[in-house]
């Protein structure tokens, strides 16, 4: 089976189980009826399984349809995605590249295990709270770091923030009340398109469905406070999945400025301009975590 055809296979598919119409995938896809069932037909061949039913003239999704219909749509996005050179990886890691004008956005996914030689206390002492609170937001031992995360659930409209730690970077270059009006709206989608925003929404899907937290590296534009031009930031991602008290899931961001930022494809130029971001106000003192896994239970 060659490669162009498995891909019309699954865009035939994908199409066809968006519209649940022939004719309406047909005109979609600017092919034939023929060739559209003829890519369904064989794709039903190789997975060994019907993926539609007809009913009274209206295509509908089987069982083994419905399951393997995410997983079809993810290869469609990645191959376009991928095509474009906006997504890769380094080391089995994510890595996510996209330029629209004068804005550019850079995201590699970092080895977990680069926590704890970091330079951040607060991202270190935020990773030892959150595996301490049982992916419970609300539990105590996230107390003294909460300020400084952004709370995300996940609705029909997407990824919404439904808290912005008044400590949190957000809020810091933002301002207090930028963060409390963007509150409850969905994640901004990128300039470089709505595929590319699907691509970085998989973050949070990974963190939801894996239940592990994540660490990012990103270098992009983003508008300052009150000001039409733009600042180049660069910033650690600590992203952790959660619960609220209802036990509906939660994952909580930490962001953290960097001038250390490990991202495979920056030169030189790229890496020396960047915004000075004032870092995090969070006292040593108050990692508690830190200073026992340190000193041991007398650090406390």
């Amino acid at each position: 089976m060659n490669q162009p055809l498995m891909f019309e296979m699954i865009r035939s598919f994908t199409t066809l189980a968006h519209t649940l119409n022939l004719s309406h995938a047909v005109a979609e896809l600017n092919s034939t009826r023929q060739t559209v069932r003829r890519h369904v037909a064989q794709l039903e061949v190789l997975r060994g399984e019907p993926l539609f039913e007809v009913r009274d003239r209206r295509y509908e999704l089987t069982a083994a349809g419905e399951a393997a219909l995410p997983e079809a749509q993810d290869l469609i996005l990645r191959a376009r995605a991928w095509a474009r050179g906006q997504t890769g990886s380094f080391g089995a890691l994510q890595y996510l590249k996209a330029r629209s004008g004068d804005w550019f956005f850079y995201q590699q996914q970092q080895p977990m295990g680069g926590v704890w030689s970091d330079d951040s206390v607060l991202l270190r002492e935020t990773y030892r709270a959150w595996m301490m609170c049982s992916h419970e937001i609300e539990n105590p031992c996230l107390a003294h770091v909460r300020p400084h995360l952004m709370i995300y659930r996940h609705t029909n409209a997407g990824w919404i923030c439904v808290e912005f730690g008044m400590k949190s970077a957000y809020v810091s270059w933002f301002g207090s009340d930028y963060a409390r009006s963007s509150i409850g709206r969905p994640i901004t989608r990128m300039p470089a398109g709505e595929e590319f925003g699907r691509l970085m929404d998989q973050a949070f899907y990974d963190v939801e469905a894996t239940q592990s937290a994540r660490l990012d590296h990103v270098y992009t534009r983003m508008p300052k406070r009150q000001d039409p031009d733009q600042a180049t930031m660069v910033y650690q991602r600590l992203m952790m999945p959660g619960f609220f008290p209802d036990r509906s899931p939660a994952v909580m961001s930490l962001v953290v400025p960097t001038s250390d930022v490990n991202i495979s494809e920056l030169d030189g130029q790229q890496r020396a301009d960047t915004t000075d971001i004032v870092p995090p106000d969070f006292d040593p003192e108050n990692a508690y975590f830190e200073k026992l896994a340190r000193d041991g239970p007398s650090a406390r």
